[in-house]
């Protein structure tokens, strides 16, 4: 058995464009999917603060340091230039490797620039 569980995070990134007649997908500047963990093509939900929309799709490297969060096809409706963000990374992992489990938050600025990179280690009481 796998369990799905989130291994990146990219925190309350704002919205750069969106594209509505593009194939679907999300453009991360490719800085921000290098450091929070995640790879191109990966699958990532990701959950719209300004209007509690939650969307999956996948992740097309962006030009680096641009800090472009673009949201491309169906989602482009309901995300909008300067809407806040999480993008959520998520991968399968055995049961046996939750112990070990160290996901990496990315919060950036308004700019989409990095300001902070943290890890969630897993507590047990």
């Amino acid at each position: 058995m796998l369990i799905r569980v989130c291994t990146g995070k990219i925190h309350r990134a704002t919205v750069t464009q969106a594209e509505l007649h593009y194939v679907g997908s999300v453009t991360i500047d490719e800085e921000l999917i290098e450091k929070a963990g995640l790879r191109p093509f990966q699958m990532v939900n990701i959950n719209n603060l300004s209007n509690g929309t939650f969307w999956q799709t996948y992740i097309v490297a962006g030009k680096r340091h641009s800090g472009d969060v673009c949201l491309n096809g169906p989602p482009a409706r309901h995300f909008h230039p300067g809407d806040k963000v999480i993008i959520l990374g998520e991968s399968y992992v055995d049961p046996a490797e939750m112990d070990d489990l160290n996901p990496v938050v990315v919060f950036v600025d308004d700019n989409n620039k990095i300001t902070e990179i943290k890890k969630h280690k897993t507590i047990r009481n």
